[in-house]
């Protein structure tokens, strides 16, 4: 388990969702140096924590564990489906056609 990387990828979504350190650990109910030593890779959070912290995010455990987790198809399709969960349908074709164009990048230096 790359209990940094976890940390990382929470304080990246504390900080999208425009919260402070402090605020997460209060709606969580954990203190301020708990949460900073978690997102530090320090301490490692109880499932009831990890679960606490992913309702609060408005993300899934398994996006919080991706480095953890096995890149197969299907959990790439989920987490393609968690970023794009609650944008509109024109937000998500833009990330498709971003996804196009960097794909068909891709193609061209394979040549």
């Amino acid at each position: 388990m790359d209990y940094k990387r976890l940390g990382e990828r929470i304080r990246e979504e504390r900080k999208r969702i425009n919260l402070t350190q402090a605020a997460l650990a209060e709606a969580i109910d954990i203190s301020d140096t708990y949460m900073g030593a978690i997102e530090r890779g320090e301490r490692s959070p109880t499932l009831d924590t990890l679960v606490r912290l992913a309702n609060r995010l408005g993300v899934t455990i398994d996006f919080l564990l991706a480095d953890s987790v096995s890149a197969d198809d299907s959990n790439i399709t989920d987490q393609f489906k968690q970023i794009t969960d609650g944008h509109s349908p024109a937000r998500k074709q833009m990330a498709i056609n971003v996804l196009r164009v960097m794909f068909a990048q891709f193609e061209q230096e394979d040549k």
